[in-house]
């Protein structure tokens, strides 16, 4: 007997730079969501208060007044402005998986918040390595990032974050605890710019096809929750100098089947809305009996992963 339930993942844009607008952003989203039966909803990487593109386009250096704007309106997991998001989700009686950047005193890590329909945060990692120059501007995930699956009224939520998707051990150990409906939190992408040497990995359809994948390859259901980018807002985004990025345009959300199958209507990439998929959780045990890549299709015997589990401390007492 299946088990069925809604799941639903965000396109939309950000409210740039502005942690009081991108709060209030989130609270709507959740609750447009919550009016159409949703129980998972996922976001979008750093949603609040959007993907700091400019790091990418400008020498750091020149960065400092917009890193500081930044930090100033990234969210920290303690705040009332978290405990906003999470009434939302406990009047919605929903889980809700947040990108967004978590400001820890004067330190930011890119940050993904598992909160229950109790209103509670019962899971909480961060990006374990920043890709590229994102390492100029966010620290890393310890151990405890590694715990990324979470047990819900419905079913077991994982999360990762942008490139952690083509970690391939990353991937593998999230198979192993359990996941059900993971939630793959993207930024803007667009298509491969003519005569660059720009990764086609770095395009929306790499990345759609990064995420259709893992839903092969862990048979779960995988929702692919990424931001779109406005005309009037392509300065503030950080795009100003970025002429491959076409805007208004950046979204490519997407929900698959724990076959592989896109379950939703996938919305224009400057249209902003959220997916919806009604799935039978039922379907993974359908799709393991072929392939379930932590069971009967795996040899332990020859390939393992070693994990380090221990936590990470900052001081140590004798």
């Amino acid at each position: 007997m299946g088990r069925n339930i809604k799941v639903a993942a965000v396109q939309a844009e950000p409210v740039w730079l502005d942690l009081q607008g991108s709060v209030d952003k989130v609270v709507a989203l959740i609750q447009e969501a919550a009016k159409n039966g949703t129980n998972v909803l996922g976001f979008p990487q750093l949603f609040v208060p959007g993907y700091p593109w400019k790091i990418w386009t400008e020498a750091p250096l020149n960065n400092i007044t917009h890193n500081v704007e930044f930090l100033t309106n990234s969210l920290a997991r303690e705040s009332p402005e978290m405990d906003r998001i999470k009434h939302a989700a406990k009047e919605a009686h929903m889980t809700v998986v947040l990108g967004y950047s978590e400001r820890e005193g004067h330190s930011l890590y890119q940050a993904q918040s598992f909160i229950d329909p109790n209103g509670e945060i019962v899971g909480h990692r961060r990006k374990i390595k920043p890709t590229h120059v994102e390492r100029s501007t966010f620290g890393e995930g310890h151990s405890e990032s590694l715990l990324n699956v979470v047990k819900t009224d419905t079913c077991k939520v994982g999360g990762l974050i942008c490139w952690e998707h083509m970690k391939p051990l990353l991937r593998y150990y999230e198979y192993t605890q359990g996941v059900e409906v993971h939630v793959a939190s993207f930024p803007p992408a667009f298509e491969k710019p003519k005569d660059s040497s720009w990764l086609y990995s770095m395009t929306a359809e790499g990345s759609q096809t990064a995420c259709q994948m893992m839903a092969i390859e862990g048979a779960t259901f995988v929702l692919l929750a990424t931001s779109i980018v406005s005309e009037a807002n392509r300065e503030k985004a950080g795009y100003a100098n970025a002429p491959y990025a076409k805007i208004p345009g950046g979204g490519y959300s997407q929900i698959y089947g724990p076959d592989g199958t896109p379950l939703a209507k996938a919305l224009g990439p400057a249209e902003e809305g959220i997916l919806y998929a009604d799935v039978d959780l039922g379907d993974i045990g359908t799709a393991k009996h072929f392939l379930d890549t932590v069971g009967h299709h795996t040899r332990p015997d020859l390939l393992s992963l070693k994990v380090n589990a221990s936590f990470v401390k900052h001081v140590h007492h004798d």
